[in-house]
């Protein structure tokens, strides 16, 4: 057997010495990409073939009228989606934010029609009380170690009776002096309100993926008593990010007071279950630790674009309710799935 010189053995040790993502370098490097962004591959598409069927089947869904319609339905939701997807990441739940929204809304309305009030503050006062009812689910939480469900539950029944009392049950009409932050600006087909919740949208990503307080709260959500003993302070955080979803809350009050054009006692109810649906379908997981403040505006957009699609191609009220819903348990159950098989390949 003829022998290996010298310069011929160190060149075989030193291949075989590397590891495998050295041998074959782009090829790992791509399965590596696509495990982990396959998620949002997953999300991107559903959302183009979404907007494809629905461009195929009915002759009005794909236009600009269309598209810009349903975008500048969306700030509040998105909004909101925003501050939920936040509160998930960090491992709890806020049921609140619907009546948060609609105590904001009508906090709103009576500065600017009882105690007229400039826009500007009227808007500053609906944010505060969506500041001091997400603290208050923030404290109990954090520091008292309330769970979050029930302090929320809790939270949803109180904002709601505040906002009754605060308009004496009665829709409140605000008009043009709100109305603008809603209507398209001239030339663009999109909202005041629209710009603020792309904005915040990219500021949140921004803090969720880019900074320290993204990593501290990814981590609180991961494994709080891990961050704990890395000495994190879990509390604070829980505190923070409830406190920011009751203020984005308020935020979305402001947008929904101007898209309605009025203060509703009744507005946001039942949007908590649309932001954790889209924040789920985006990505977002209910166990904490995991999720992308893009991901749940995508998932804010197929919630959308799902509901105005089925409604133009003549979908019954009903039945829109059980697709949206089994498209909810769809996204939920592959996500769990995707989870395990990452467990099973390490």
């Amino acid at each position: 057997m003829r022998r290996l010189s010298a310069n011929s053995l160190r060149k075989f040790q030193a291949l075989h010495s590397k590891t495998t993502d050295q041998r074959f370098g782009y090829g790992v490097d791509y399965i590596r990409f696509i495990r982990t962004h396959g998620r949002e591959n997953f999300i991107v598409v559903s959302l183009l073939l979404l907007i494809l069927f629905f461009s195929l089947v009915s002759d009005n869904f794909f236009s600009f009228v269309t598209l810009t319609t349903i975008l500048n339905q969306l700030p509040a939701l998105t909004i909101v989606t925003v501050g939920m997807t936040l509160v998930l990441i960090v491992g709890g739940i806020d049921l609140s934010v619907g009546s948060v929204l609609g105590f904001s809304a009508t906090v709103v309305g009576v500065a600017l029609l009882h105690w007229g009030l400039p826009l500007y503050a009227a808007c500053l006062l609906g944010i505060g009380a969506g500041v001091l009812c997400g603290s208050m689910n923030g404290i109990l939480v954090a520091y008292l170690s309330l769970p979050s469900f029930i302090v929320t539950l809790g939270m949803l029944e109180m904002a709601r009776g505040l906002a009754y009392i605060t308009t004496n049950s009665q829709t409140m009409y605000i008009g043009a002096s709100i109305q603008k932050l809603a209507l398209p600006i001239a030339g663009t087909g999109v909202s005041v309100a629209l710009i603020f919740a792309l904005a915040t949208v990219i500021v949140g990503q921004f803090i969720l993926t880019r900074t320290v307080l993204g990593r501290y709260i990814t981590a609180t959500g991961t494994n709080a008593q891990a961050a704990r003993m890395s000495g994190i302070d879990t509390r604070r955080y829980r505190l923070l990010v409830l406190a920011v979803s009751g203020a984005l809350a308020g935020l979305g009050g402001v947008f929904n007071a101007a898209y309605l054009g009025s203060a509703d006692p009744n507005a946001g109810s039942g949007l908590e279950l649309a932001a954790i649906a889209a924040a789920v379908i985006g990505g977002t997981s209910l166990m904490g630790g995991r999720g992308t403040i893009i991901g749940a505006f995508a998932g804010v957009l197929i919630v959308a674009i799902l509901q105005n699609g089925l409604a133009q191609i003549g979908v019954s009220e009903p039945a829109k309710r059980l697709i949206t819903g089994g498209v909810i348990i769809i996204a939920v159950f592959l996500d769990s799935w995707r989870i395990r098989r990452g467990r099973q390949h390490g």
